[in-house]
């Protein structure tokens, strides 16, 4: 194991969810349903299932892709989804 690589990997995440749409809903629907055990056992799995097929997608893509294109694309694919939330199309 890469502790240094974990670490690293779960700082960023950690950092980067902190206050987004997920966490926002998982609060939303504890307060609402007053059943915060099935929603964190469903936010976590859903969140696992997730970041299980970033990794492999992003496995399988740099061993055909040169890493400088998935960058590129990458960072278009988030312009886009941010031009679309300020117009509110998302």
């Amino acid at each position: 194991m890469d502790w240094r690589l974990f670490m690293t990997t779960f700082g960023v995440i950690f950092l980067a969810e902190m206050g987004d749409k997920t966490q926002l809903a998982a609060m939303t629907m504890a307060a609402s349903t007053k059943k915060p055990v099935a929603v964190f056992i469903g936010a976590a799995l859903a969140l696992i299932c997730v970041s299980a097929l970033g990794v492999v997608v992003g496995s399988l893509l740099s061993d055909y892709l040169p890493m400088i294109w998935i960058k590129r694309v990458s960072a278009v694919a988030f312009i886009v989804i941010g031009v679309m939330i300020l117009l509110d199309k998302f």
